[in-house]
């Protein structure tokens, strides 16, 4: 046997192991906690550390793309929660978590009461594409529930009054962070609701950690923005950060500046359209009106129009060559049918017996019959004698 052809190569091993962990569904979403040590944030932008507890360890890369979003710096000793994936590095043998989010160990709880939160409305069907409500296009009401200090609706009042000095902005305070917080915020979606104070809704706040952000990541909040009748942008946190309320607001912007630009068009945008529209509606008509006034000037110069008996006057011409050919025609016919009759009569004539008679040949006949032989007579019989002049009768001796 030879087991050099039965053996794999070391690459190969790798490679099967890696595939077998990727198609574990558990290990390529898993939410791990432990304590970091090793930690080196390379030049690159990527995190290398290992994660390690009392009894085990496990090497672990954050790549820049990740590390970016982090709202604080890891260090040695310092307890995190990880979520991420286990993989394999084919090179060097070795599997290691790839982490794609990280919060400081206390948090935990938070982020999954939050997951499990998401999928049971989800379950539920309240982040469903079919009942997002379609923004309106010219709102004259933009109604906000948000804090009444600091930048948020500072920058939604001036992308807003700059896209359209016109629209009015109804701020309805409420708290964007702490304890009760998310009860007043239904309560603001469903007051707006009710005495129809707007056109749309912004709910909005700046970014934050996950604890700041928690009121929009609660059930009372989800279902009153989902049960409200007036649209609403979800316009929470930074890019990067998303709460339920996100999913469940029938549109998501990335910032609340973008929530005002996504509410508010730009008048002046809109203006310049009309009149692009408007230059070519123009341009459009000038040259529809010059071709049919190419096309009327061509039916005018037509003989039409010009002698409008002319056509009528060659079908005139038309039918009476018709009638000449048909007449030629039967002519034709005719001469050739006297022909043929000719041609019958002289085969005729030339078969008759008054013919035969001419020639001095005559036709015996006995009782009305000819007699085409001697045989047929006997003596003392009456014949007939017909000759080309007449007949004579006689008698047999």
């Amino acid at each position: 046997m030879n087991y050099s052809e039965m053996a794999i190569t070391v690459t190969e091993l790798n490679k099967y192991i890696k595939n077998k962990i990727a198609e574990d569904e558990y290990l390529n979403e898993i939410l791990i906690k432990g304590e970091i040590s090793n930690f080196k944030n390379h030049y690159t932008g990527h995190l290398y550390f290992t994660l390690k507890d009392e009894n085990s360890l496990i090497k672990c890369i954050m790549f820049k793309t990740y590390a970016q979003k982090l709202n604080f710096m890891p260090k040695d000793g310092m307890k995190v929660i990880i979520l991420g994936s286990v993989s394999v590095f084919e090179r060097d043998g070795v599997y290691q978590i790839y982490a794609k989010v990280m919060q400081e160990d206390g948090l935990g709880d938070l982020y999954t009461k939050y997951q499990k939160l998401k999928q049971k409305l989800e379950e539920q069907g309240l982040f469903k594409q079919e009942y997002k409500k379609p923004i309106p296009m010219f709102p004259k009401i933009i109604g906000v529930l948000s804090s009444q200090t600091g930048s948020v609706i500072k920058d939604i009042i001036n992308v807003s009054t700059r896209r359209n000095p016109n629209v009015y902005i109804r701020l309805l305070p409420v708290p964007v962070q702490g304890e009760g917080a998310a009860e007043k915020i239904a309560y603001g979606i469903e007051y707006m609701n009710k005495n129809k104070l707007a056109d749309i809704l912004i709910l909005a706040r700046g970014g934050g950690s996950l604890e700041d952000l928690w009121p929009f990541n609660e059930e009372i909040v989800a279902h009153s923005i989902f049960n409200s009748e007036i649209p609403i942008i979800s316009a929470v946190g930074h890019e990067t950060d998303f709460t339920i309320a996100d999913f469940v607001s029938d549109l998501r912007a990335p910032t609340p500046s973008a929530a005002a630009e996504l509410a508010v068009p730009d008048i002046y945008e809109l203006n310049k359209k009309i009149i692009s529209y408007e230059d070519r509606l123009r341009n459009s008509l000038i040259k529809k009106v010059e071709l049919m006034r190419l096309r009327y000037e061509k039916c005018m110069s037509s003989v039409v129009f010009k002698e409008p008996t002319r056509k009528i006057n060659d079908n005139y011409l038309k039918i009476d060559m018709h009638i000449k050919q048909l007449e030629n025609l039967i002519k034709q016919k005719c001469k050739t049918e006297k022909t043929k009759y000719i041609e019958l009569v002289s085969k005729l004539d030339a078969l008759s017996p008054l013919k035969t008679l001419s020639r001095g040949y005559t036709i015996t006949e006995k009782d009305n019959k000819i007699i085409k032989s001697k045989s047929n007579l006997n003596t003392g019989d009456t014949i007939n004698l017909k000759f080309i002049d007449g007949n004579v009768i006689a008698e047999v001796k």
